[in-house]
């Protein structure tokens, strides 16, 4: 009982010791800079979403959503991002951009790859022009997660090495 009393003393002791210390930061400064970088993120934002264009749903469902290509190097669509390790998902829902989930749509670190951009991946049945429309929270560095319509090709498709490459 004794250990239990002092233990909580000494958390005590130093939750009032980081209070004192936040206390003395200025206050100005930290707003500042979190003011001017929440205007950059806005802009950031607002220009990927002016430049992204959204395409009415058809019910054809002979058409396909995924553009595939030969052999992505001989169709030259831009700057290789390099390999990336991708995953497929099936979980319905809306992404981080607000669109519903679709063949085509796949989840990127931000940092590596922005929202909203258009990618070509060279991932063999898979290969075709993607949508960065979502993030996810495993998803980070070189990772991608390919949305696919069920399951049982979420699995089929496990864990492989893609080719990533920019198209502009």
């Amino acid at each position: 009982m004794k250990k239990l009393v002092r233990g909580g003393a000494v958390l005590l002791v130093l939750s009032m010791c980081v209070v004192f210390i936040y206390a003395n930061v200025p206050a100005e400064s930290t707003l500042v800079i979190a003011n001017d970088s929440q205007t950059t993120i806005e802009n950031t934002i607002s220009d990927n979403l002016e430049s992204i264009l959204i395409e009415p749903q058809t019910d054809d469902t002979n058409k396909k959503l995924v553009k595939t290509t030969g052999s992505v190097r001989a169709s030259g669509m831009g700057a290789s991002r390099g390999a990336f390790s991708a995953t497929a998902y099936c979980l319905s829902g809306k992404t981080a951009l607000g669109h519903g989930v679709r063949r085509g749509i796949i989840a990127a670190d931000p940092r590596v790859l922005k929202l909203g951009s258009k990618i070509t991946i060279d991932a063999g049945p898979w290969s075709g022009t993607y949508l960065v429309s979502d993030t996810g929270g495993a998803i980070k560095g070189k990772k991608l997660d390919i949305w696919v319509p069920n399951c049982s090709e979420a699995r089929k498709f496990g864990r492989r090495s893609v080719q990533v490459f920019s198209t502009q």
